[in-house]
């Protein structure tokens, strides 16, 4: 978008800090702000009667709630905060204002968007085409990589929220940890050692039409 636009954009925005473990939204609201994570980490995520899902974790620099914000309809999910975090919160009527003057931000806007879906996509098809298995290995693989390689990388939140990340139960992540020892894992509280990393692939099978990052909520 031009420069101006963008000024016009985000001096009307708060920049704000959080500590960990703070509600920022509820699902049913209707958003009077645009988030964007710029530090930390945030957990959008939903409960049914007695039940609790994590639909995503976002890093920084995600936006989230988009489609919410366009539609100017109630959020779907809650988001919280899982790190101290810094994030920017645009106001909604400002968000429209600029999609109606910039076409470079609407272009953007699209792109998030098509972003966004794409990656639902590739949740449920992991969700439906995956053993809870298959699912926790592909997801050490891929954040392995995220971090660097290097044989090692420490979990960055507690087992709770990555059983509830990836469909299961905390039971069934200890048990799947434990089928993943003789595929050349290693698990000491929250750091995970990959000894065999051949045995992992073949198991996981990782495919891009899958695993591939797309762009965030």
């Amino acid at each position: 978008m031009t420069d101006e636009h963008f000024e016009a954009l985000v001096q009307p925005a708060f920049l704000q800090r959080f500590p960990p473990h703070v509600t920022l939204f509820e699902r049913g609201q209707t958003p009077d702000f645009l988030y964007v994570v710029l530090e930390g980490a945030v957990e959008l995520f939903a409960r049914h009667i007695e039940r609790e899902t994590t639909i995503a974790i976002l890093t920084p620099v995600s936006t989230f709630i988009l489609a919410a914000v366009l539609k100017r309809q109630p959020v779907l999910t809650s988001g919280r905060t899982l790190d101290p975090s810094r994030i920017l919160m645009i106001p909604t009527e400002v968000v429209h204002t600029m999609l109606e003057q910039d076409p470079g931000f609407a272009l953007a806007i699209a792109n998030e968007i098509a972003g966004a879906y794409r990656g639902a996509v590739k949740e449920l098809k992991s969700q439906k085409l995956r053993t809870s298995v298959e699912r926790l290995a592909n997801w050490i693989i891929r954040e392995h990589g995220v971090r660097g390689g290097g044989g090692e990388f420490d979990i960055p939140f507690d087992k709770r929220t990555l059983a509830s990340r990836l469909g299961m139960t905390p039971e069934n992540l200890s048990r799947n940890f434990a089928t993943l020892t003789r595929h050349g894992v290693e698990v000491q509280g929250r750091t995970i050692r990959i000894k065999d990393a051949q045995s992992l692939e073949k198991l996981a099978q990782p495919d891009p039409l899958i695993d591939e990052a797309e762009a965030s909520f």
